[in-house]
């Protein structure tokens, strides 16, 4: 905490006249949002995007409503993480609802097959002799794996929304908002929303052809299905623009009024979240890893199960599952991520230190393929920096996790690795903040070197400092649960969207210690006004050792539900001692 520093967000050059009805902070927050019109806050579903300028939608319709028609048999490939259960559950319910007659998934085991359509995945999938096979979640890279379908006779539509190659593979469609001349407005869709929008659209062509009304099916209620998109998006960590937005707080309505599928609800009673106060975070910290531990640790087809069911006593025994495996999850990350940082130390090297590379490759024989993704974002998150975790994989191979800071494309920056050394990288894919990447064992430090060189010519040694954005100072009788609601509700936030933080000065009353690693204090403004309750997560003796009497603070103004009673308190994001 103590390597960060507080930059204060500018609102001013933004207008504001279309915010007038709103408290105050709120308006703050809003315009250093680039928010400046009520209509830019409108969730209802008329607001969304229409799905027309999606690139290969009519295509992949067509495909569709044939399969459909003509009762063929229909695979679903999906992903082994939350964003790829969540879409494969959506579309195998959609299409179950809309009266296909054979629906199906599978998906790759991480550790035997890999990530996407890969030619042997498609050998499995061959299995359930599918006619049309439709990838969510994955699919805009895989030529070989298309191709290995298209000799077994496959029809193929590929929904994603990772960024696509030089080349397009050979399906009979693409629905991808991220492929080259794609005209659909929001370029950041999580899986789960491209193919939710294929989805409404098929609903579209067969209510044109009366095959609902001629084949005795209700027409469908897609909307039911909101919940697994909320889930996925925010999952994924894409950007909560306006239409995503939407998509989520959606979401988050159905889950609060209790209609949702009986797996989210399950695991959200045994992480203990309140499922009519939920928010959009609660999925992303409660529910997703929980969900994710399945493709992590054994295979995400449990996940997927848990959010097929409909029998709420299968959907908790699933869950209970989850929870032990998201239980050992967290047992192999700490004890990975603390032989990490003791190997950094060991060189004597912190965030503030000038010999800290600008990029980190770390492995270790004894890494779990499972885990690395967590650990370098938990390393990235401690030293500000972008970091790749490595793990053994098969044949001399392994395996990385990569997750990068803002101002470095890190697919992109693979790409320029890859473009400069072809021999060095296997194969790799991703977004511009997190991606995967396979390589020789005997390449490590020749590809340590040439990331190395690439991300120093992207980013500064300011790029490197850890920041914590404030939406700037509140007045002690703003720091009340009033304030607290309205900001809870005044979401969804996320990537892209951050929910605010303020910063200021507090005299710490008391302080100590709870369950072992967070920091729980009662504060007051050093300015005067009421004591509240003030909580640190996951504080170590090496990012707070001291105990000052007076801090500034960076917070997150929040409501405490304890035990029926409810109260403001500051979720500290940053702390620094300062003098009285």
């Amino acid at each position: 905490m103590l390597n960060k520093h507080i930059v204060r967000r500018d609102s001013d050059h933004h207008g504001s006249g279309g915010l007038a009805d709103l408290h105050p902070i709120l308006r703050r927050v809003y315009r250093a949002r680039a928010v400046t019109d009520s209509g830019q806050l409108e969730r209802s579903l008329e607001a969304l995007l229409r799905a027309e300028e999606l690139t290969g939608l009519p295509a992949a319709v067509d495909v569709l409503a044939a399969a459909v028609s003509a009762g063929q048999r229909i695979l679903v490939v999906g992903d082994f993480d939350a964003d790829g259960a969540t879409s494969s559950a959506l579309a195998v319910r959609a299409l179950r609802m809309m009266g296909a007659a054979f629906v199906h998934y599978v998906v790759p085991n991480r550790f035997e097959f890999g990530y996407g359509l890969t030619p042997e995945i498609v050998d499995v999938a061959a299995q359930w002799r599918p006619d049309t096979l439709v990838t969510v979640d994955n699919g805009i890279s895989s030529l070989a794996g298309v191709e290995a379908a298209k000799r077994h006779g496959m029809r193929v539509v590929i929904t994603d929304h990772h960024l696509a190659g030089n080349t397009l593979p050979n399906a009979d469609a693409i629905v991808n908002p991220n492929q080259p001349g794609d005209r659909f407005p929001s370029k950041n869709l999580a899986g789960v929303g491209v193919i939710f929008y294929v989805m409404l659209s098929l609903r579209a062509r067969l209510r044109e052809q009366n095959w609902f009304r001629d084949n005795g099916h209700d027409d469908p209620n897609l909307a039911r299905l909101l919940d697994l998109v909320a889930l996925g998006t925010v999952a994924d960590v894409v950007p909560l623009d306006r239409n995503n937005r939407i998509l989520v707080e959606q979401g988050l309505r159905r889950i609060r009024a209790g209609q949702c599928c009986p797996g989210i609800s399950a695991i959200l009673q045994i992480a203990g979240r309140s499922r009519s106060r939920l928010v959009a975070s609660d999925l992303g910290f409660a529910v997703a890893p929980r969900l994710n531990a399945a493709g992590r640790l054994e295979d995400m087809s449990l996940g997927i199960e848990c959010l097929l069911t409909d029998d709420p006593d299968h959907a908790m025994d699933i869950g209970n599952r989850l929870e032990a495996l998201n239980q050992e999850r967290r047992s192999i990350e700490a004890e990975m991520r603390d032989q990490a940082m003791a190997d950094i130390e060991r060189l004597h090297l912190d965030a503030d230190s000038a010999g800290l590379p600008p990029a980190l490759c770390i492995y270790d024989d004894g890494w779990h393929q499972g885990v690395i993704g967590i650990l370098a974002s938990r390393i990235k998150e401690r030293l500000h920096r972008p970091v790749i975790a490595f793990a053994p994989g098969a044949d001399g191979e392994i395996k990385g996790s990569a997750r990068s800071v803002p101002g470095l494309h890190i697919r992109d920056a693979l790409d320029a690795v890859a473009a400069r050394h072809p021999e060095l990288i296997s194969k790799f894919g991703g977004h511009a903040m997190a991606a995967g990447l396979s390589l020789r064992r005997d390449d490590l430090d020749a590809f340590r070197q040439a990331f190395e060189s690439e991300v120093r010519s992207h980013l500064s040694s300011d790029d490197l400092r850890g920041v914590v954005y404030s939406d700037g100072e509140l007045a002690a009788e703003d720091l009340g649960l009033h304030l607290a609601q309205l900001l809870r509700d005044g979401g969804p936030w996320g990537q892209g969207f951050p929910e605010p933080v303020f910063d200021g000065v507090f005299d710490v009353l008391e302080q100590r210690i709870v369950a072992e690693r967070h920091l729980k204090m009662l504060v007051r403004p050093a300015s005067g006004g009421a004591a509240l309750d003030a909580i640190a997560f996951n504080v170590t003796e090496h990012a707070w050792p001291r105990q000052p009497s007076r801090v500034r603070l960076a917070y997150r103004l929040d409501v405490n539900d304890w035990r029926g009673q409810r109260n403001a308190q500051l979720v500290v994001e940053h702390m620094e001692p300062c003098e009285k």
